[in-house]
């Protein structure tokens, strides 16, 4: 008898989505030793192996973790405290005062573990977070075992957190110092937009993040007010400004890009430039709508994101991808623009791509970290299934989340976070939560 191959978990007997090829693998198994991949194909081939932890998978399908490629995690703290308004008056007259009142790295931590909870139970296993405090909210994530791109948000204005912004570069080279080498987070330089952030700013974040060879990831042409600015500060486009500064590349990520012409997509596609789209915050607040297709059309990386949950109002992948392939067949009057299994490309390895993680997550396969999602297909609503991928975009929501495996490590079993207190995070959430209402009196 031929001796089986020990390793530490096994997925097996679901429909594997590997977001590779093969795409679609029938009964098929997924096996992972330490952090990494090390077999994905049949669950018949996949009896050559043996492991302490086996996954069941009949009636699910496995796809890998979802990657939300763009939020404001702590946000969670200050979900509907302002809704229905316009993004300037949004952030300028609740957003940042509210900051301003409540911010420490108590409220970043907790605010972020409570993200955390919420993406992981959705299928979410990486996220890419731009926020105050990062150093706390790098911590959160570290404990909640998910991966994170993080960075310190940037402005011209003073910092809640760090105070002037000789001061935020400061504190952004020490938070790249201390986590470059962390095996789940990913440090960035995340200036906030070009109505916020000045010339000289821009350029000595770009200095900053090619020094240390890590995205730059900026708020760009996110409303018709944010393109309008830049034309009449700048004379110029978002990307034209931008690469005239001589900012963009392949490490650049533009959140939003909304409002962006052809010339625009022509200097973006040149420069490797990679999008996060959020369409259901850029919906909630009248921002407009990107246009994926046409970037796509040009080769251009494109993952999607939530945005934080106080403009989305969730941080719900699953229905994020739902909205994308709606809101684009509706402003785009065609049916066929972002189909279901395109959408879910955007949601994992497009994400992963645009954060530069494709060679790391987004895709099941041999050599890659275990971040993978189960879903549960014995559902009324998912039955009966004849196309995985349309049931994932159409239909499935983020309950029928089962499992979520991060680097290879189980940590949502049953819909149950296994390896954090729920309790705790929803105490403390109470308890901040209170801080807020006693600041907008």
């Amino acid at each position: 008898m031929t001796k089986r191959i020990e390793a530490d978990l096994i997925i097996t007997g679901g429909i594997v989505l590997t977001m590779g090829e093969p795409d679609v693998i029938e009964s098929g198994a997924v096996v992972v030793e330490n952090s990494d991949i090390v077999f994905v194909g049949t669950a018949d081939d996949a009896e050559a192996y043996t492991a302490p932890t086996v996954i069941d998978a009949a009636d699910c399908v496995v796809i890998p973790g979802l990657i939300n490629g763009h939020t404001h995690a702590a946000m969670t703290l200050l979900r509907g405290i302002a809704d229905d308004l316009p993004l300037e008056q949004w952030l300028q007259n609740y957003i940042f005062p509210a900051e301003a009142r409540n911010l420490d790295d108590d409220f970043v931590y907790w605010g972020t573990k409570l993200a955390c909870a919420e993406m992981l139970l959705g299928g979410v296993t990486t996220f890419c977070d731009m926020y105050l405090f990062e150093d706390s909210a790098a911590r959160a994530v570290r404990d909640m075992g998910m991966r994170g791109v993080m960075g310190e948000v940037l402005y011209d204005f003073e910092s809640p957190n760090y105070g002037s912004i000789e001061k935020g570069f400061e504190y952004t080279e020490t938070f790249i110092q201390t986590w470059k080498d962390d095996p789940l987070i990913t440090p960035s330089v995340q200036p906030h937009a070009l109505d916020t952030c000045a010339p000289e700013l821009l350029v000595r974040a770009k200095e900053i993040a090619d020094t240390h060879g890590v995205p730059l990831i900026v708020h760009v042409a996110e409303t018709e007010g944010n393109r309008e600015y830049v034309r009449g500060k700048h004379d110029a486009s978002s990307f034209v400004y931008l690469d005239k500064l001589g900012v963009l590349g392949e490490n650049f990520v533009a959140d939003h890009a909304v409002w962006v012409d052809d010339e625009e997509m022509e200097i973006m596609a040149e420069r490797g430039v990679s999008v996060i789209t959020n369409p259901e915050s850029n919906m909630k607040l009248a921002s407009g709508t990107a246009p994926i297709h046409r970037y796509r059309e040009r080769g251009i990386t494109v993952g999607l994101g939530t945005d934080g949950a106080a403009s989305n109002n969730n941080l719900d992948m699953m229905g994020e991808m739902d909205t994308l392939a709606k809101l684009h067949k509706v402003s785009d009057a065609d049916p066929t623009h972002l189909g279901a299994k395109e959408v879910l490309e955007i949601a994992t390895i497009g994400g992963a791509r645009a954060l530069g993680l494709g060679e790391l997550t987004g895709s099941l396969a041999v050599g890659k970290m275990a971040d993978i999602a189960v879903l549960d297909f014995n559902k009324p609503h998912l039955t009966p299934m004849y196309d995985p991928f349309s049931h994932i975009v159409y239909a499935a929501l983020a309950s029928d989340v089962r499992d979520v495996i991060v680097g290879g490590v189980p940590r949502v079993r049953g819909r149950r976070l296994v390896t954090t207190d729920m309790d705790q995070i929803m105490a403390n959430a109470i308890q901040l939560a209170e801080r807020v209402r006693s600041s907008l009196k």
